[in-house]
């Protein structure tokens, strides 16, 4: 069973803060501004990889794209069923064609996947040349069981930083890794991994604050 099975209705109703309505303004750490940012507008199939209960769905469809998802937890998808057309599916073996689609996302699950490497081999495999991959994931170097966040203006960085690993280790028990754990990787393996993927850079972001809690990128597709 996947991990977010067993916490997919507190998620969805819980920490989203949508309520049994599904209304909602997204995700609690506002990652839109983002997203829309290096996303950009386009057209044609935008797949989500771990679009678990579809929150972004909606804007990406506002930037012109058609949201499709793919995420392993399928009580995680009965949520989405009816923000975007979804499938049951690994990450790290796509159920998409080679050069199939313009534009993939990955919003905050890189931490969920113990081989990130082969999940961006995945997206560089099913994106057309030129195409456009964007991650937003969890600050390699503000967030992990290494660090303290309850100052969000001090953010305390303990012993564990380069260590990449996996663990249930967090500073509060509110959010999601002490339920469900998180893989860690350091900044410079973050990086190599896009890299390695044949994925070329293009733009970087962080998330708000002194002590950004989210890393974002985008990248493209060699042809």
């Amino acid at each position: 069973m996947a991990a977010y099975d067993g916490i997919a209705d507190w998620y969805e109703n819980d920490f989203l803060g949508r309520g049994p309505s599904g209304e909602g303004d997204g995700h609690p750490l506002g990652l839109g501004p983002l997203l829309r940012g290096l996303l950009g507008e386009g057209g044609g199939t935008c797949l989500e990889i771990g679009c678990g209960t579809g929150v972004h769905a909606r804007a990406v469809r506002e930037l012109g794209w058609t949201p499709v998802g793919v995420d392993l937890s399928a009580r995680m998808l009965r949520y989405a069923d009816g923000r975007l057309p979804v499938a049951v599916g690994d990450a790290a073996r796509l159920p998409v064609r080679d050069a199939s689609v313009p534009a993939v996302i990955a919003v905050m699950v890189h931490t969920d996947m113990p081989d990130y490497p082969a999940v961006l081999r995945e997206a560089a495999r099913v994106l057309r040349p030129g195409g456009r991959f964007v991650h937003i994931g969890v600050h390699p170097c503000f967030c992990g069981g290494f660090a303290d966040r309850a100052d969000p203006d001090a953010v305390v960085i303990r012993p564990g930083y380069l260590d990449g690993h996996w663990t249930k280790r967090s500073w509060t028990d509110a959010g999601l890794r002490d339920k469900v754990g998180a893989s860690h990787r350091p900044l410079p393996a973050l990086l190599q991994a896009f890299v390695d993927a044949g994925l070329t850079f293009e733009r970087f972001a962080e998330g708000a604050g002194p002590t950004p809690a989210v890393l974002a990128m985008a990248a493209t597709a060699g042809g």
